[in-house]
C-alpha cells in the first residue's frame, strides 16, 4: 500500500508508471510530471478505469474514500464511470443542481436497467406530484416537511399506493444525489413512518362460475360497447392472462387458429419479467387456446385495422387500447367493487383450483400456477411449461366450456 511519502517522492520517468495502493487504486506517474488518481474495475464482463482525480489536490486518504464509493456504486449496478460523466454534465449545464434537473438526471442514468413502461411510470409519478412543489428547489434546500407535503397532496386524492412509490422515487433521487456528491440527506426517508398506511386489498374478482358468468353477461350487454373493448375483454377472460398482454397483443402472436392446437405465442420482453429475462427468448411464454379463445382472436382479427395491434386504440388506431378502457368498461356496467379485468386471474385460479380438489387432481394445482405466469426461480419452471402444455390446454378447454355456458359466440359481439 501506498503512503503519502511515498506519493510525494514520485518522480517522473521516461515512460508513465503506475504505483500500486489496494482494491485497484493506483497512482499514474505521467511523463510530465502529473500525478492521477485512477481506479481500476470491471463492470459486466469488461475491465474499465475510473479517474479520482489530481495528486495532491486528491490526497491518498481521499483517494482511497473516493474508490469505496465508486465500489459501492458498482455493488448496486451503476457503473461508476457512466455516473460520473452524468453527474459532470448536470453540473454543467444545471447550475442551480435544483431538483426537477437532478431527477431528470438521475432518471436518465437509470432507465437504461428498468423497462421502457416502468421508466415512463417513475418520471410521470415525478412529473405529476413532485415536481410542482419540489421541482425548482435546490437539492440542499428540501426539507423533510416539504417532501411531507408533497405525499399528503397523493393522500389526499386518496392514492395510498401512489403516495407510497412517489416517495420512494423522491428517496432514489437523494440517495443517488448523496453517492454524486451533491446532497448530504435523505429528507424523504425521514417521513416514511409519518405517511398513512396503504391498506393492501385483494382485487374484487368473482370466485364462482355462476357469477363469473354473469359478470361476463352484464359487460357484455352494455349497449354502445366497442366491440373491440368487449372481444379484448372476453379473451382476457378465457385465457386469464394480465391485462395489458391482452390489451397489447400483436396479431402476429397467435398460431394456428384454425388447427387443433391455437396458441399465443408472448414474447418475453411483454412478460412481467426482470430485464435480463426479457431479453432471453427461452422465456417467451406459450399460452394454449381453448376453442373460445381461438374464435374470439379470428373475430377480432375481421374487424381489427391494418395495425400490428389485435384491439387497436379507439381514438388513436396506432396505439393499442389501455388497461383503463377495459377497467371503465367494467365500471359503467355497474361491476365496481365486484370484478375488475385483473380479477380474471383469481376467478380462474380460485374456479380451477377447486375442480382440481373434487377431481382429486392435486398436482393441476403446480400447472394451473404456471398458466397464470406466476414467476419462479430456476429454469425448472420454463421447461414445465412446455412439458405440460398438453395438460395446461385441457384445462383451457374445461375452463372456457364452464364459463362460455349460455353466451353467444364471439361474432355476436361485432353487431
Amino acid at each position: 500500500m501506498l503512503t503519502d511519502a511515498a506519493c510525494r517522492q514520485a518522480k517522473p520517468g521516461p515512460s508513465n508508471r503506475k504505483l500500486f495502493d489496494s482494491g485497484g487504486l493506483y497512482l499514474m506517474v505521467l511523463t510530465s510530471g502529473t500525478k492521477s488518481w485512477r481506479w481500476k474495475y470491471s463492470f459486466r464482463g469488461r475491465e474499465k478505469t475510473l479517474t479520482l482525480g489530481l495528486y495532491p489536490e486528491v490526497s491518498l486518504r481521499d483517494a482511497r474514500m473516493a474508490r469505496d464509493e465508486a465500489r459501492l456504486q458498482l455493488v448496486g449496478g451503476v457503473d461508476p464511470a457512466a455516473e460520473k460523466r452524468v453527474v459532470k454534465v448536470g453540473r454543467t449545464r444545471q447550475p442551480t443542481d435544483s431538483f426537477e434537473q437532478l431527477a431528470r438526471a438521475w432518471h436518465e442514468a437509470r432507465k437504461s436497467s428498468w423497462s421502457p413502461r416502468y421508466g415512463k411510470q417513475v418520471l410521470e409519478r415525478l412529473e405529476n406530484h413532485a415536481f410542482g412543489l419540489l421541482g425548482p428547489s435546490r437539492v440542499g434546500e428540501i426539507t423533510a416537511p416539504m417532501v411531507l407535503e408533497v405525499v399528503r397532496r397523493v393522500e389526499a386524492q386518496d392514492k395510498l399506493n401512489m403516495a407510497r412509490k412517489v416517495r420512494m422515487h423522491i428517496s432514489e433521487v437523494f440517495v443517488w444525489a448523496i453517492a454524486s456528491g451533491l446532497a448530504t440527506t435523505d429528507p424523504a426517508a425521514m417521513i416514511s413512518r409519518a405517511m398513512k398506511s396503504a391498506t393492501t386489498h385483494r382485487r374484487p374478482a368473482a370466485i364462482t362460475i355462476e357469477s363469473a358468468r354473469a359478470v361476463l353477461q352484464q359487460t357484455e350487454a352494455r349497449e354502445g360497447a366497442s366491440a373491440t373493448v368487449l372481444l379484448a375483454s372476453r379473451l382476457l377472460a378465457l385465457t386469464a392472462a394480465r391485462p395489458a398482454m391482452v390489451c397489447q397483443a400483436d396479431k402476429r402472436e397467435f398460431i394456428g387458429l384454425d388447427g387443433p392446437e391455437p396458441l399465443w405465442h408472448v414474447p418475453a420482453a411483454r412478460m412481467k419479467l426482470t430485464r435480463d429475462k426479457q431479453r432471453d427468448a427461452t422465456h417467451d411464454f406459450l399460452i394454449p387456446l381453448s376453442r373460445q379463445a381461438a374464435a374470439t382472436v379470428q373475430a377480432a382479427l375481421a374487424i381489427a385495422p391494418q395495425t400490428p395491434w389485435l384491439f387497436a386504440g379507439i381514438g388513436d388506431r396506432r396505439k393499442p387500447i389501455s388497461d383503463s378502457t377495459l377497467s371503465k368498461l367494467y365500471r359503467i356496467a355497474g361491476l365496481e367493487g365486484v370484478h375488475v379485468p385483473h380479477g380474471w386471474r383469481s376467478s380462474f385460479s380460485t374456479i380451477m383450483n377447486e375442480q382440481c380438489a373434487i377431481q382429486d387432481r392435486i398436482d393441476d394445482r403446480k400447472i394451473i400456477d404456471l398458466m397464470l405466469a406466476h414467476a419462479q426461480p430456476g429454469v425448472e419452471p420454463i421447461y414445465n411449461r412446455a412439458a405440460y402444455l398438453p395438460r395446461r390446454r385441457q384445462i383451457a378447454q374445461a375452463w372456457a366450456d364452464m364459463l362460455m355456458q349460455g353466451l353467444p359466440p364471439p361474432e355476436s359481439l361485432i353487431a
